[in-house]
């Protein structure tokens, strides 16, 4: 078994690599990057997106945990609930940080004790957050984006939608904002006149 002085993450991948190698690898950043930088409109190749890309790597944890990648192993599964719980507490966090709400000292202290997370790793976490505001949110916005996405384009295509298809689209053009990829791929611009 991994050591006790093993970092919150990395104690988790050395219990089970799969949840990391999903969001980080295939189909999470890896995959969708290198297709994405292989793209051939320079703009699509070279602009970056967060949501789009952060909200990816979250998508992709959750379509395999509920496609069955995890069912052999129930403690696999428990991780990539709480990477799901971490995930919505680091938006509280973020906030809490830029508002001044919370010191790094208070947010690191709030991880630590709400997601089971060592200090290093909880500290590192909260200066990474207040160094870099709102980049917390958009793992949960990205994510929130892609399933609405998903819905619309099932309830536009009806029998017709193809999950691979989709799933092609969202990947190839990842580095671009969602509500531009369900325009093109839906022509549905209402959520760009929103902004």
């Amino acid at each position: 078994p991994p050591g006790s002085n093993l970092g919150y993450f990395a104690a988790t991948m050395a219990k089970d690599p799969r949840g990391i190698i999903v969001h980080e690898g295939v189909p999470g950043h890896y995959f969708q990057m290198s297709l994405s930088w292989a793209n051939p409109d320079p703009v699509r190749r070279h602009y970056y997106d967060s949501s789009a890309n952060e909200g990816i790597g979250f998508y992709a944890e959750e379509m395999l945990l509920h496609a069955g990648l995890f069912d052999d192993s129930p403690r696999s599964r428990e991780f990539i609930w709480n990477f799901m719980r971490l995930r919505a507490l680091r938006v509280e966090v973020d906030v809490k940080l830029a508002l001044g709400v919370f010191s790094l000292d208070q947010a690191a202290e709030y991880l630590k004790n709400t997601v089971s997370m060592d200090s290093a790793t909880a500290h590192g976490e909260a200066a990474m957050f207040a160094t870099t505001p709102g980049q917390a949110i958009s793992y949960q916005i990205g994510k929130l984006q892609i399933y609405k996405f998903l819905a619309d384009a099932h309830r536009q295509k009806g029998n017709s939608f193809s999950l691979r298809a989709f799933h092609d689209f969202l990947w190839e053009n990842g580095n671009v904002p969602i509500a531009l990829q369900r325009w093109e791929f839906l022509g549905l611009n209402d959520e760009m006149e929103k902004h």
